[in-house]
């Protein structure tokens, strides 16, 4: 087997995480959504969810400040809504209007839910330690909904550079997990 050397710059596109997830908070009365796609399970239970958001980013001050956050999952039919969240900035436009997403009261935080997604986390921060270096906030899940309907939802994954995959097909196999 022959095998070529591969760029360093495209790693995150070998390993890329899991499903394109939008991040939503509230600070000072406004409600932003951003897209996410560095982010890592570390716990089962309680869930901890560890995600990477840039200080250039418009969420990351609303995240460090109010130490809260949603983490909501999209199905393929909001790609459109997805990749636009990502390229605009939320410092002076309203994404969940712009890209036709609805804001909904979430229970335990104030950030809100986006409706329109399969399923909704509602998160607190959990630990701080690597935000300065990193950016890296740990979360810690405080309330998890899903919408029954959505069975097997076909998810959006990050590959880089503008190129995304969807999960397809789901197996079964022998697992002592419980």
């Amino acid at each position: 087997m022959r095998k070529r050397a591969c760029p360093l710059s495209k790693v995150y596109g070998l390993l890329e995480p899991g499903p394109v997830l939008l991040l939503a908070t509230m600070h000072r009365g406004r409600a932003n959504v951003m897209t996410l796609s560095w982010h890592t399970m570390l716990e089962f239970e309680p869930p901890l969810v560890a995600c990477v958001v840039s200080d250039r980013d418009h969420s990351f001050a609303a995240l460090r400040r109010t130490r809260e956050c949603t983490l909501n999952v999209p199905a393929v039919d909001l790609a459109a809504a997805v990749v636009g969240c990502g390229n605009t900035s939320g410092a002076r436009v309203d994404k969940f209007a712009r890209f036709g997403l609805t804001p909904v009261p979430a229970s335990q935080v104030a950030a809100p839910l986006v409706g329109e997604c399969w399923a909704n986390l509602e998160c607190r921060v959990a630990d701080t330690r690597a935000v300065n270096r990193y950016g890296l906030f740990v979360l810690e899940v405080v309330q998890a909904w899903i919408d029954p309907r959505a069975s097997d939802p076909r998810t959006l994954h990050h590959r880089g550079r503008g190129r995304f995959m969807v999960a397809g097909e789901t197996i079964a196999l022998p697992s002592k997990m419980r």
